[in-house]
C-alpha cells in the first residue's frame, strides 16, 4: 500500500459513509473515468471515483471535500475534446453518468426538466413523443450528456439557425464550492430578478458548480428538411461559398463542411459509399414550409453555383442525405483509428471563413501536417484535426506548433480560440491571448465567489489556478 493510498484512506472512508452511489477506488476503473477524449491533454491520478446516484450525493461529497480542501472534478459522459473533465491527482471525480432521468415534459410551456447525465439523443426522442424538439445538437449527441453540454455551451449542426445550449437553459439546480444546493433562473417565459447567474453557469466547465438537474426550453418539431450539397475543389472554394450565403442573407437550419480527408476517413471505416471528387463538401439544410422551403433551396442551390461549385444538387433521396450527414458525425471517431488527433475548435466572423480556412492549409503545408476539416461554416465555428502518425516521432512537437498557430490565426481575424468544445487544459494558452488582464481577474474574482476554496475543476480554464480565499 502506497503513502498516497494510506492518505486517501480516510477520505474514501467518509465518501462511503456519507453516499449512496458507488465510490470506486480500484486503480483500472477509476482511470478509465479519469478523462475526456482530448489525447493531449494531461491526465491526473484521482483518489475516488463517486458514481452518483442523485444531487444530494453531489452535494454531501462536494461537502466532504470542501472541508478537506479536496478538489472534486465532474464527468459526464467523457465526450469532451479539451481535457476539461481530466482527474487531478488526489481529486474526487464525481460521474453523473447514472443521474440519467427525463424527470418532466411540458408541452404547454414547452419546457423539460433532465438530470445532467441524459444522453442528448434520448432527450430529444423523448420530447418528440409531444411534437417537440430540443434544438441543440453537437455532433457527438448519439452520447453526449446534456450535463456535458451545459459545460461547454455546445452548439451542433443546428446553432446556425437555432442556437447553442445557453439559449435553451432556463434553470439550473446546482452544487456550489462550498456545498450547497442551490436554484438558479425560473420557468417563466420572462424575468430580471437578479443577475443572470444561469448563463454565467452554462460553459462555465465545472469551475463554479456541478450542475444535478437542467430545465430547457423547447420548440415545435420542423417541418421536414430539404437537403442541399455541393462539391468543391478546395476548402477555401468551399468558404467563398458560404461567404455568398451570408451575403444574400441565406440562413440554412444547418450548414456543414466536411473534407476529403474526413469523408475517406468514414468510408474506411464504415463502407458507406462516400467517395465523392471534391476536396470539400458543403452540406446544407432549409427547413421552411411549403414554398418557401423550396425556394430558400433555390437559393442556396444558386449560391453553390455561383461560387464555382464543381457540383451542386437537392437531395431527391432521403437516406443519401442522411448517409452525409451521418459522415458528418462519425468524421472524429473515424479520424482518430488513423492515429492520435488533436482537435481545434476555433470560431471566426462569416466573412473571414475563406481566410482561416486558407490560413489552416497554408499552417497544415509549413509544419508538414495533415489537417482534416469538419465545420459549422454557417456560424464561423471551425474544427481542423491534426492528425499525428504514430510512426513519426517529430510530430507531436509540429502538431502543437500548428496548433497553436491557428488559435493565433483565429485571434488575428477577430475571432476566439473555442467556439464550443471550451477551454479546459488545451486551450488554457490561447484563453490567456484573448483576453485582457483586466477581464481574466474578473473571471477569477467570479471564480472565488463561488468556490471560495478553489476545488471545483481546478487548474482548468485559467493557466494557474486561481488562489484560494
Amino acid at each position: 500500500m502506497t503513502a498516497a493510498t494510506d492518505a486517501a484512506e480516510p477520505l474514501v472512508d467518509a465518501l462511503h459513509g456519507a453516499v449512496t452511489g458507488k465510490v470506486i477506488v480500484d486503480p483500472v476503473s477509476t482511470e478509465r473515468l479519469s478523462h475526456d477524449r482530448a489525447d493531449w491533454a494531461p491526465i491526473g491520478t484521482p483518489a475516488a471515483v463517486v458514481v452518483a446516484e442523485s444531487a444530494e450525493d453531489v452535494r454531501r461529497v462536494v461537502r466532504l471535500c470542501f472541508e478537506r480542501g479536496v478538489p472534486v472534478v465532474a464527468r459526464g459522459a467523457g465526450t469532451g475534446l479539451s481535457g476539461g473533465a481530466n482527474a487531478v491527482d488526489g481529486c474526487v471525480v464525481v460521474s453523473l453518468e447514472r443521474m440519467d432521468k427525463v424527470l418532466h415534459v411540458d408541452p404547454v410551456e414547452r419546457l423539460a426538466v433532465v438530470q445532467p447525465g441524459v444522453v442528448n439523443d434520448h432527450l430529444r426522442a423523448r420530447v418528440a413523443e409531444d411534437g417537440l424538439w430540443y434544438p441543440p445538437d453537437p455532433a457527438s449527441s448519439p452520447w453526449s450528456t446534456i450535463g456535458g453540454n451545459v459545460a461547454t455551451n455546445a452548439g451542433g449542426l443546428c446553432c446556425v439557425k437555432y442556437g447553442v445550449t445557453r439559449d435553451y437553459v432556463l434553470e439550473l439546480e446546482v452544487v456550489t464550492g462550498s456545498g450547497e444546493l442551490v436554484r438558479l433562473g425560473r420557468r417563466t417565459a420572462k424575468g430580471v430578478a437578479g443577475y443572470d447567474l444561469v448563463s454565467l453557469m452554462v460553459g462555465s466547465e465545472g469551475t463554479l458548480g456541478i450542475v444535478t438537474e437542467v430545465t430547457v426550453r423547447l420548440r415545435p418539431l420542423p417541418a421536414p428538411r430539404h437537403t442541399v450539397a455541393a462539391f468543391f475543389d478546395s476548402v477555401v472554394a468551399a468558404g467563398d461559398a458560404v461567404r455568398l450565403v451570408a451575403e444574400r442573407g441565406l440562413t440554412p437550419a444547418v450548414f456543414e463542411l466536411v473534407d476529403r480527408h474526413c469523408l475517406e476517413a468514414v468510408d474506411a471505416w464504415k463502407n458507406m459509399g462516400l467517395a465523392v471528387d471534391a476536396n470539400a463538401v458543403l452540406l446544407a439544410q432549409v427547413d421552411e414550409q411549403g414554398s418557401a422551403g423550396e425556394q430558400a433551396a433555390d437559393g442556396l442551390l444558386a449560391a453553390f453555383e455561383d461560387s464555382g461549385a464543381s457540383w451542386a444538387g437537392r437531395s431527391a433521396d432521403q437516406a443519401e442525405a442522411e448517409a452525409l450527414f451521418a459522415a458528418r458525425r462519425l468524421a472524429y471517431p473515424a479520424l482518430e483509428r488513423l492515429g492520435p488527433v488533436l482537435t481545434e475548435d476555433v470560431c471566426v466572423p462569416k466573412q473571414a471563413v475563406t481566410q482561416m480556412l486558407g490560413r489552416i492549409d497554408e499552417i497544415a503545408g509549413r509544419h508538414d501536417i495533415r489537417i482534416a476539416n469538419i465545420a459549422h461554416v454557417g456560424d464561423g465555428n471551425l474544427h481542423p484535426l491534426l492528425i499525428v502518425p504514430t510512426d513519426d516521432a517529430a510530430a507531436p512537437r509540429r502538431a502543437q506548433a500548428a496548433f497553436d498557430e491557428i488559435l493565433a490565426a483565429a485571434l488575428a481575424l477577430a475571432g476566439t480560440v473555442t467556439g464550443e468544445h471550451g477551454v479546459g487544459l488545451l486551450k488554457r494558452g490561447g484563453l490567456s491571448q484573448e483576453l485582457s488582464p483586466a477581464v481574466l481577474d474578473m473571471h477569477r474574482a467570479v471564480k472565488r465567489a463561488l468556490d471560495p476554496a478553489g476545488i471545483l475543476n481546478p487548474g482548468k480554464v485559467f493557466e494557474t489556478a486561481p488562489a484560494a480565499g
